[in-house]
């Protein structure tokens, strides 16, 4: 296909978002210790505990995200061709996804045990190779816990978003182009209603309790996409409205364990929590009156393209960083955690991810334009 005949699609905002989507995940893996004493400081149990005890919230953001890219991406080849082509879907997010996804996953049962037994220690890896190589860690994990192997344990939420790859675009193609806001209202209601009935502890790691995450996402898109006058209300909007996502954002950050607490509010927990993310995506990338835009800080918008290395590797960077203090000492102290396990961890996730993607990735990626009928249009 000519490049000249591809729609164009840019969003310059987006690699910003997902950087910040991935150091709250990265946050919440950090300031690894045993100490009990420094597991006893008020700091510790601010920041580790209250504010990054997990990285649901930033994994909640990619799946909006990808839920609204994706969304846009289909919405746009339809329009510009007459028809989504499903075949050339799926080949562009195995190229995308794939080559490091398995490089992870031959890690994590191959090198990661031999690592292990190295220094000392006894490998007791529970996973599955079989799940792990079907997309199905998140159901391994429901099953048999989490994964021994820390770069294992990051996986299931690319197998959760492979899975919504897998019948996203057929949603498009089997109903209607009139009828395609039912797709996300639709999705939306069976994940509430699995998520009320199924309440068992593990909804937000069963695909059908996070994909309302994706439809969201999806919704925005379609909205924008589709609706003139919805788009003209984003754009119009005062920009101190629009601040109202990032402090709600900040809300869910701070204050997770008092906001959701009963039963109903878990079980809405994830529509309302993408309802804001979604917010933020619409206002980042069709407001005319944004007090700020993320693109505008060009270091964290120009780490983004790596993000997908970021998330799969920072396991490997911060079992590497917390290895080398202890064998030199350096992990008895709280400093040493803050101004070297994490700066130091972060160092090799930057390194890793950056020669991950320009030296293994970006083959497939080169290849990956064959089959695409949108291309990513930059400022003409």
């Amino acid at each position: 296909m000519k490049e000249e005949l591809k729609a164009k699609v840019f969003f310059p905002n987006l690699d910003g978002l997902r950087f910040i989507s991935f150091f709250l995940v990265f946050l919440s893996h950090s300031f690894v210790t045993e100490d009990p004493s420094i597991k006893a400081t008020a700091w510790y149990n601010f920041i580790k505990v209250r504010l990054f005890s997990d990285g649901d919230l930033g994994v909640s953001f990619f799946f909006v995200l990808s839920g609204f890219l994706i969304t846009y991406l289909l919405l746009t080849e339809k329009q510009s061709t007459g028809k989504i082509h499903v075949k050339n879907f799926y080949i562009r997010r195995a190229l995308r996804i794939w080559p490091l996804y398995f490089f992870c996953v031959l890690f994590g049962f191959l090198i990661f045990p031999i690592l292990k037994a190295k220094f000392g220690q006894v490998p007791d890896e529970t996973a599955s190779p079989v799940l792990s190589s079907l997309f199905l860690n998140n159901f391994d994990r429901i099953i048999h816990g989490p994964p021994d192997s820390s770069v294992l344990s990051v996986l299931w939420s690319v197998a959760i978003e492979e899975q919504f790859y897998l019948i996203w675009p057929l949603l498009f193609v089997l109903i209607r182009q009139r009828n395609y806001g039912l797709i996300f209202l639709a999705v939306i209601f069976v994940s509430l209603i699995y998520r009320t009935f199924c309440f068992d502890g593990q909804i937000d790691l069963n695909s059908l309790g996070v994909i309302s995450d994706m439809a969201i996402g999806g919704g925005g898109a379609y909205l924008a996409f589709s609706k003139t006058r919805f788009l003209e209300f984003i754009k119009a909007i005062h920009p101190a409205v629009h601040l109202i996502p990032y402090l709600m954002a900040l809300a869910f950050i701070c204050l997770k364990y008092e906001l959701f607490m009963s039963y109903g509010l878990i079980v809405f927990k994830r529509v309302i929590i993408a309802f804001f993310f979604v917010w933020i995506l619409l206002e980042q990338n069709f407001s005319e009156r944004s007090f700020f835009k993320i693109s505008n800080f060009k270091v964290i918008s120009s780490l983004g393209k790596y993000t997908y290395g970021l998330y799969c590797l920072h396991p490997i960077a911060i079992l590497v960083s917390i290895t080398l203090l202890r064998i030199s000492g350096l992990n008895t102290s709280s400093w040493h955690l803050w101004l070297l396990e994490v700066p130091l961890s972060l160092f090799i996730s930057l390194m890793l991810s950056y020669l991950s993607y320009n030296y293994f990735e970006m083959r497939f990626l080169k290849m990956k334009e064959r089959f695409s009928y949108v291309t990513k249009g930059e400022k003409d």
